[in-house]
């Protein structure tokens, strides 16, 4: 059945190639809100769905394109595996209305990575290979399933926050890593400048941060690893722990961050996302904007 879908994508491609008629590849629209609105016929990928292979003692996955994102997680959760780079949802739940999941294929054409971005390296870091077609209707397979596997320019890599102008992705395979043995959050008190300034000596230590957010007079970070270099190094920083599992269902903070769901995301002012050399000095009046930064100094939210 999945062969006879990438038939039927191959020849929708070709077709409108050669009648010129642009293509708008979409899943499940979760993240039609990011980059640019495509005008175009659309061209649907979410029944391209389902885990290929998986070998959790290699630390490999692969997945077609519209697989959800959800599936993908519960299964890399039973083996006590995880996708490092913690991809944000976004996904559409409404009352009344089937959720409509976040997909492998969306995840990578964004390029999106949550809160370990920083400490673990963006999506395109994780990609192994993956299996597209082209513009012209071609099918065309780049990487493999393990590290070093391209003697020339990595293709694969490249799809990354491409959003399908290099092609429609079928299928991708990507490293997994194993779920940290402990994590635990920690907040400060700190004045921005105090911010960057500790998390800017923090860095150049081996601490296990994995996730940092400054917000309203407060840094957070997450500590997560083994069991004594988190309990050493709250030791040294210090620092008050606080419960980012929230109860009563509820998301936890770090999720609140990376599906926007923090409300700081809630305003409904213009929101600018500033990628910058981390604690690079920002002009920005505080007294006017809505200011949030994550990724250790390198990464602002504006409103």
């Amino acid at each position: 059945m999945q062969n006879d879908l990438t038939n039927i994508i191959q020849q929708q491609v070709a077709e409108a190639y050669q009648t010129a008629t642009p293509l708008v590849i979409t899943a499940n629209g979760n993240k039609n809100f990011y980059g640019h609105q495509a005008e175009g016929t659309p061209l649907v990928v979410s029944q391209h769905s389902g885990i290929i292979n998986y070998e959790p003692t290699e630390l490999i996955i692969t997945a077609r394109a519209g697989t959800p994102l959800s599936e993908i997680e519960t299964l890399l959760s039973k083996h006590h595996q995880q996708l490092a780079f913690e991809p944000p949802h976004f996904h559409t739940k409404q009352s009344g209305v089937n959720e409509r999941p976040a997909t492998l294929g969306g995840t990578i054409a964004c390029g999106l990575s949550g809160p370990a971005r920083a400490d673990n390296g963006a999506i395109r870091d994780f990609v192994l290979g993956c299996e597209i077609i082209n513009g012209k209707g071609e099918q065309l397979k780049f990487g493999g399933q393990v590290m070093k596997n391209v003697a020339g320019y990595d293709v694969s890599r490249l799809i990354c926050g491409s959003f399908g102008t290099l092609g429609v992705i079928l299928n991708v395979s990507l490293k997994v890593l194993p779920k940290p043995e402990t994590e635990i959050s920690l907040s400060f008190m700190f004045s921005r400048e105090q911010a960057y300034q500790q998390l800017s000596q923090w860095n150049n230590k081996p601490y296990p941060i994995t996730a940092s957010c400054y917000y309203d007079g407060q840094l957070m970070l997450r500590l997560a690893g083994n069991n004594s270099a988190v309990r050493a190094t709250h030791k040294k920083l210090g620092g008050d722990l606080f419960n980012h599992r929230s109860d009563n269902n509820k998301p936890d903070f770090w999720q609140t961050i990376r599906e926007h769901q923090h409300p700081f995301f809630t305003t409904n002012k213009p929101l600018w996302r500033l990628s910058v050399k981390p604690f690079a000095p920002l002009n920005i009046d505080t007294d006017k904007t809505g200011w949030l930064t994550e990724w250790h100094g390198a990464l602002h939210w504006v409103s």
